[in-house]
């Protein structure tokens, strides 16, 4: 039976969020900024950063979400319909400095991926990266540029964000399955 370790509760989780979002003003003073969170989980974190980070600057940041469903190299080793969502990016990506948000950073193709489907719709002045959670395992070149936790883990491990948007709570855990039975 897998092993479930919650490492990020649901106030952890809020005051990471508002780290992350001060980080983001901070590194951003004077440049046009933009959110675009990666669907699913990423597109929520990504609201609640475009609130926060709104707040602090007291001017509306444009916000927007990405769908990587065919952007993703492994299309053929997923199941044959993938999760598709919208994506919506109502304002010019050239006019702005922009952070992609997802929830975990793993191997770096989901990152890869996020940035590939952003050029298809413009070229941004800059690209960033904000994620929940780091968990190693990098097979790209693609570092965080904002990291709400980083959590070394076993290649066995899982790392489970959940939103209370999709699944009613807001906690981070590391699952182990080692020894799980598949």
């Amino acid at each position: 039976m897998p092993q479930l370790r919650v490492v990020l509760d649901e106030d952890d989780f809020r005051r990471t969020l508002v780290r992350i979002a001060h980080e983001i003003v901070e590194k951003h003073a004077g440049r046009p900024l933009a959110l675009v969170g990666v669907h699913r989980r990423g597109a929520h974190l990504a609201t609640r950063l475009h609130r926060l980070v709104s707040d602090l600057l007291e001017d509306e940041v444009p916000l927007g979400d990405i769908d990587i469903a065919f952007y993703r190299d492994d299309l053929s080793t997923r199941g044959a319909d993938p999760e598709v969502h919208s994506t919506h990016l109502p304002f010019r990506l050239e006019d702005f400095s922009v952070v992609l948000v997802d929830d975990v950073l793993f191997t770096g193709r989901t990152a890869r991926a996020g940035i590939d489907a952003l050029f298809d719709y413009g070229r941004p002045d800059r690209v960033q990266l904000a994620v929940l959670a780091d968990r190693g395992h990098r097979e790209l070149p693609i570092r965080p540029d904002y990291v709400g936790k980083n959590l070394p883990t076993a290649r066995d491990e899982r790392v489970n964000v959940r939103v209370t948007e999709v699944d009613g709570v807001d906690e981070v855990a590391i699952v182990s399955l080692q020894g799980a039975i598949a």
